[in-house]
C-alpha cells in the first residue's frame, strides 16, 4: 500500500496541492486524471519520492518495493536493452553484477566462495535465474524483437526505447507501479499487450494516461485531481464520467429546492414580520432560513475545445483511386504494392506497428515525397488538410499565431480568425503568441484551427493525438465522429479509431496492406490471430506457416 497523507504542495504562492489526503492498496489499478497543469505527473513525483513536498509525507507498507516508468530517454544509453530491463529491479542487477565480478577473480578467496554463496542464496530468493527469460519475455511482448535484445540503448529508434522503459519498469513483480503516460508511442499492439498484462498484475498500479479506452480497459478506480484536491471513485473512467456528472447534477437539483424554499421563508418573513399574532412563526422561520445552506459547486478546473470541420463544398463518388504504390526507405520496402479506392462514404483508420510506412503513406498522398512505384489519383470535387505527425518544421518561426492561421484563411479578417483560435482555447493574447514557443500540446490545436479553417472535404491526420489532454482528444473524437466528409488517420487512441473508422486498412511490416471494411474491434477479433499465423510473399498472398 502506498499513501499520502496531509500532502501539500506550493510552488510559489500557489497551492497545487492542499491537504491531499488518499490511500492506494494491494490489487487494484488506479487512473490518475485531472485538467492540463492540475498536477499528474506532479503527484505521481511526489509518491515515488523524486519530489518533497511543502507540507505531509508519502508512507509505504515496509519491505515493498515501488518502480517508476523513467521518462530519460537517454538514461541508459550505454547499457545492453536486456540488462536495462532487469535494472528495473536495481538489487536483483546489483547482486548479478557482484557474483559477476567475483567469480571472474583470478586469486578467488575463502571470503569470496562466503560472499558468493550469501549472493547465490538471495538470488536463487529472487527468482534470479528466470530474469533474463522474464525480461525477454517482456520485451517481446511490447514487439522488440529478440535481435535487438543485446543492443546498446543508444543504438534504438525513439519508440523502440520507450518500450524497453516500460519493460524495465514492469519486471520482477513491483509492489507498486507508477506509470505516467505509458501507451505515449506505443503502437496498437502493444497498447493491447499492456491492458492485458495490467488486467493480470496483482499489485498496486497508479497510472497517469489520457487514453480512455486503456483507462477504461484496466482501471478498477479514478483518483480525480481537481483544485488541488483528489476525489477517489470505484470504477474505471467512464463510470467516473457518469458519476461525477450525476453528482453535479444532483447538487444542482438540491441546490434549486433549497432556492425554492429560501424563497417561500422570505416571502413568509416580508409578509409577517410585522403581525403580532404571526411574530413567532416570523421568528421560526428565520432561524429556519439562516440553517438552509446551498452546496458549493465548482465548475471543474477542465476546459473542452469546441472542434467542428465543416466542409466548403460536397465531395463527389470519385475520392481517391491508388495502384500499386510502392516506396523503399534505406533498403527497406515501407509500401510494397498498395491498391485500392476510396469511397465518399469511407473513414478510414491506418493501423498495426509500422510507423514510417504510415507517415510516408501520408507523404506520399500530400505530395511531399514521390512513390518510386505506382500511381494515385484524387478526385476533381476533393479538397484536403492534413495533420502531419512531424510538424516541427510548421512552427521555425517568428509569426505569431494569428498571423499564421491568417495565411490559410479565404477571409482574410483578424475577428473571424480568432474566432477558430478560441474555439481551440487560445483567448486574448494568446493569439499573438509566437509560434517558435509554443508548446507541443498548443501547436497540436494550432494544427486544428487549420484544419478547420481549411473547409476541407478530406481529411487526413497522422497521429493527431500525441501532446492532448483527454479533454482535446474527446472533443476531436467527437469532431471526427460529426465530420461528413473522408477520413484516412491513424491513431493510437483506441476508442477514436472504434467510434470514428468503418474500414481498416493495416500496413504490414513487409509493405503489404491489408483492407477490410468492418470497425476495429470486429477486426481485431476476426483477423488479429489469423494474420499473425500467416507469413505474406513477395506476391501478397497469404500462405499458412
Amino acid at each position: 500500500m502506498i499513501s499520502a497523507n496531509n500532502v501539500t504542495l506550493r510552488i510559489g504562492k500557489k497551492a497545487l496541492f492542499e491537504d491531499v489526503n488518499i490511500k492506494f492498496t494491494e490489487g487494484n489499478c488506479y487512473g490518475l486524471i485531472g485538467a492540463n497543469g492540475a498536477g499528474k505527473s506532479t503527484f505521481l513525483k511526489i509518491l515515488s519520492g523524486r519530489l518533497e513536498t511543502t507540507k505531509g509525507d508519502v508512507t509505504i507498507t515496509p519491505g515493498q518495493r515501488l518502480s517508476v516508468l523513467e521518462q530519460d530517454h537517454f538514461k541508459y544509453d550505454e547499457f545492453p536493452v536486456l540488462d536495462t530491463v532487469i535494472m528495473g529491479n536495481q538489487r536483483l542487477y546489483d547482486i548479478m553484477k557482484e557474483k559477476d565480478a567475483i567469480y571472474a577473480k583470478e586469486d578467488f578467496t575463502e571470503e569470496d566462495g562466503i560472499r558468493a554463496s550469501e549472493l547465490e542464496g538471495e538470488f536463487a530468493e529472487m527468482n534470479g535465474w528466470e530474469a533474463e527469460s522474464d525480461a525477454a519475455t517482456l520485451l517481446n511482448g511490447l514487439g522488440i524483437e529478440p535481435s535487438m535484445h543485446y543492443m546498446l540503448m543508444k543504438d534504438l529508434g525513439g519508440n523502440e526505447k520507450v518500450k524497453v522503459l516500460l519493460a524495465r519498469a514492469l519486471f520482477g513483480n513491483p509492489d507498486i507501479l507508477l506509470l505516467d503516460e505509458p501507451t505515449n508511442h506505443l503502437d496498437l499492439d502493444a497498447i493491447n499487450w499492456l491492458e492485458e498484462f495490467l488486467i493480470d498484475f496483482n499489485n498496486t498500479v497508479i497510472v497517469v494516461s489520457h487514453d480512455r479506452y486503456f483507462l477504461n480497459k484496466v482501471c478498477t478506480h479514478i483518483a480525480d485531481i481537481d483544485y488541488g484536491k483528489i476525489q477517489l471513485y470505484a470504477g474505471n473512467y467512464d463510470f467516473w464520467y457518469e458519476s461525477s456528472q450525476l453528482l453535479i447534477k444532483q447538487m444542482k437539483e438540491a441546490n434549486k429546492k433549497k432556492e425554492e424554499k429560501i424563497k417561500e421563508l422570505q416571502e413568509f418573513i416580508s409578509r409577517f414580520s410585522a403581525n403580532a399574532s404571526k411574530s413567532k412563526q416570523a421568528t421560526s422561520r428565520k432561524r429556519a432560513l439562516e440553517k438552509i445552506q446551498l452546496d458549493e459547486i465548482k465548475p471543474s478546473s477542465r476546459k473542452y475545445p469546441y472542434i467542428d470541420f465543416r466542409p466548403n463544398r460536397e465531395i463527389g463518388n470519385e475520392v481517391l483511386m491508388v495502384e500499386n504504390l510502392s516506396k523503399t526507405i534505406d533498403g527497406a520496402k515501407v509500401l510494397d504494392g498498395l491498391t485500392f479506392t476510396l469511397g465518399h462514404n469511407d473513414k478510414v483508420a491506418l493501423v498495426g506497428g509500422n510507423e514510417l510506412a504510415k507517415s510516408t503513406f501520408f507523404k506520399i498522398l500530400m505530395g511531399e515525397m514521390e512513390p518510386d512505384e505506382g500511381t494515385f489519383k484524387w478526385g476533381v470535387t476533393t479538397s484536403r488538410a492534413y495533420f502531419p505527425k512531424d510538424n516541427a518544421a510548421e512552427f521555425d518561426s517568428d509569426l505569431t499565431i494569428v498571423d499564421w492561421l491568417t495565411q490559410f484563411s479565404e477571409i482574410k479578417d483578424a475577428t473571424y480568425v480568432r474566432g477558430f483560435l478560441g474555439r481551440m482555447l487560445f483567448a486574448g493574447d494568446d493569439g499573438v503568441k509566437k509560434l517558435r514557443v509554443l508548446s507541443g500540446g498548443e501547436r497540436v490545436r494550432c494544427l486544428l484551427s487549420k484544419m478547420m479553417i481549411s473547409g476541407a472535404n478530406i481529411l487526413l491526420l497522422d497521429e493527431p493525438t500525441d501532446h492532448l489532454d483527454m479533454e482535446a482528444i474527446t472533443a476531436l473524437n467527437n469532431g471526427l465522429i460529426k465530420f461528413p466528409g473522408v477520413l484516412l488517420f491513424s491513431s493510437r487512441d483506441h476508442q477514436i479509431v472504434q467510434t470514428t473508422a468503418n474500414r481498416i486498412m493495416e500496413i504490414l511490416p513487409n509493405g503489404k496492406l491489408i483492407d477490410k471494411i468492418t470497425s476495429y474491434d470486429e477486426y481485431l477479433e476476426s483477423d488479429e490471430m489469423a494474420r499473425k499465423r500467416q507469413v505474406y510473399t513477395a506476391e501478397g498472398k497469404p500462405e499458412d506457416n
